[in-house]
């Protein structure tokens, strides 16, 4: 009876994914300005709070990642301005993280991809400001000794679908819609 239930066990481990854990990530983004200029753009990074990759054999099938975007920084500034920009991405101009601490993407699908170096489409759920949206991107995706590996290529989306939008009497004219992204994500 005892042999019975471990396969049961293992059988359901082997149908469902087995979940990994995130133990490392770099997610680094850019946003643009409409009108080019030297400080036509800005990017910077954000800190995965929390996340898991299902993996079911050596495929990767699922998984969800949790961004603290109280952790939002520009790196391409220092000093003053950054503290400044920093400042007008966190509050209500941007991405209000008082009320809303994290964003999470929450992985739909991962199919093939025809392309050598980003050889899959990672398909999921963005949640940004309560709002939820699909989002697609390239990447290449590695599993090796129990641990699995995620690098994106730079994709984009826009954030006005998530209603980060530059509250000003300007509103959206100087800032593009489009954030790019590139994600590296490693679970075990």
């Amino acid at each position: 009876m005892k042999k019975i239930f471990l396969l049961a066990v293992l059988a359901g481990g082997l149908a469902f994914g087995q979940s990994k854990k995130v133990v490392a990530s770099d997610v680094h983004w850019w946003g643009y300005k409409v009108a080019k200029s030297e400080a036509s753009s800005h990017d910077g990074t954000v800190k995965v709070k929390s996340g898991d990759m299902v993996m079911k054999g050596n495929q990767l099938v699922g998984g969800s990642f949790v961004l603290d975007m109280t952790s939002i920084n520009a790196t391409d500034l220092s000093g003053e301005y950054q503290q400044k920009l920093n400042g007008h991405l966190k509050n209500g101009d941007f991405f209000e993280v008082e009320k809303f601490p994290t964003a999470t993407f929450k992985i739909t699908s991962v199919k093939k991809n025809n392309d050598k170096i980003y050889n899959s489409l990672v398909t999921g759920n963005l949640t940004v400001k309560g709002k939820t949206n699909p989002v697609t991107f390239p990447a290449k995706i590695s599993y090796s000794k129990g641990v699995v590996s995620l690098v994106s290529n730079k994709f984009s989306f826009d954030r006005q679908k998530f209603d980060v939008a530059y509250k000003s009497t300007m509103q959206d004219v100087f800032v593009k819609d489009d954030i790019d992204m590139l994600v590296k994500v490693t679970a075990q």
